[in-house]
């Protein structure tokens, strides 16, 4: 009887192991379908890093360090003062360059009255002295003229022996006084015309160091704002908001032009490059969405894909591999994507340029 019982559990048995194989081998299809819908449709890569803009600090004019404002991991806003240089040099300039500027302008006060100057005495030769020199011409011109009549009419009278040769002689005297006086006033006028031409020269080199008094002053003024500029420099502020890092000044340290000071890393303005294997990147477009999770505190974040780097990175290295060789082995390549943020997730999380992240893009 117990046989019996034993022969009828086998087939009872097999029968139950046969369901659980075959539901195991469904739930297996179901999960291989499942993850294939899943991952069909996105790419991923943990060789993601934190990117962003190193902003470097330098001197602009030569000087010595006076003051030190900031600390290394420091956060900053644009406009604050970093360093300042001892400004003593350049205020020195700074003052003579307002001395020479004032010197240039007394100049331009003194070359205006010499031009006013100049032109009133030539409207003095041009209108004045010629009428006077005109109008006596003019008198000398009638007085000759009348004692060449009165000669005229006198010499018929001597000739007749009607008046003595004494009177004849006083009339053609009186006759050469008036055109010797008339002459004389020709004479006059032709000196009076020289002169008003040569006070109208003077006019114009008047106004020629007018003009080039003012060009000094534009020149004194450049010389100025020049200045100014190198002594606004001695004050080196942040050119944007960031945190100072890679501080290499110390108070009393002689920099020179373009010496870098320290580097400020702006937290709030980062991106993420996502090396992707180049075999992942056939449906990969910009705009598509990404979920990039951070190393350090595993916070999950978004963006959005922004552009693929138009070469490998290997190809970008100080060394590029040289495959022209016998002995060339291939290997996958991976090529950078850029990842721009959500701006509400950029705001909220700080990330620092290096950090490691894992990035899945959703290409569908």
């Amino acid at each position: 009887m117990s046989e019996n019982l034993d022969t009828f559990e086998i087939p009872e048995k097999k029968g139950r192991k046969r369901m659980l194989l075959a539901a195991a081998a469904v739930v297996v299809a179901i999960a291989a379908g499942l993850g294939y819908v899943h991952f069909k449709d996105r790419v991923n890569t943990d060789d993601a890093q934190v990117d962003g803009h190193l902003v470097p600090v330098s001197a602009k004019v030569y000087g010595s360090v006076d003051k030190i404002l900031v600390e290394d991991n420091q956060a900053v806003k644009a406009g604050d003062v970093l360093v300042e240089l001892d400004p003593r040099d350049l205020q020195a300039k700074v003052d003579q360059a307002k001395a020479a500027l004032a010197q240039a302008e007394a100049m331009v006060t003194t070359s205006q009255a010499d031009v006013d100057k100049a032109r009133f005495s030539y409207d003095q030769a041009k209108s004045s002295d010629l009428q006077v020199a005109q109008a006596n011409l003019d008198a000398r011109k009638a007085t000759v003229d009348k004692a060449k009549a009165d000669l005229e009419r006198v010499k018929p009278l001597a000739a007749r022996q009607e008046i003595s040769a004494q009177t004849l002689d006083t009339y053609r005297t009186a006759f050469d006084v008036a055109d010797s006086e008339w002459k004389a006033a020709q004479r006059r006028l032709a000196s009076v015309a020289q002169e008003s031409e040569v006070r109208r020269s003077n006019v114009g080199v008047q106004e020629g160091h007018g003009a080039q008094a003012r060009a000094g002053i534009e020149a004194a003024k450049a010389n100025l704002e020049a200045l100014a500029l190198q002594l606004s420099y001695t004050r080196i502020t942040a050119p944007v908001d960031g945190v100072v890092t890679r501080k290499s000044v110390e108070p009393g340290q002689i920099i020179a032009p373009g010496q870098g000071l320290l580097t400020l890393v702006p937290l709030h303005n980062t991106w993420i490059t996502a090396n992707f294997k180049e075999t992942q990147l056939k449906n990969v477009r910009s705009g598509q969405e990404c979920e990039i999770t951070v190393d350090m505190n595993g916070l999950t974040i978004h963006g959005v894909v922004d552009s693929v780097a138009g070469s490998t990175g290997s190809r970008l290295s100080l060394l590029p591999p040289e495959n022209a060789v016998g002995n060339f082995v291939k290997v996958v390549q991976r090529i950078p994507v850029k990842i721009i943020l959500d701006p509400k997730d950029a705001q909220s999380v700080v990330l620092r340029p290096g950090m490691n992240a894992d990035v899945t893009i959703f290409t569908r």
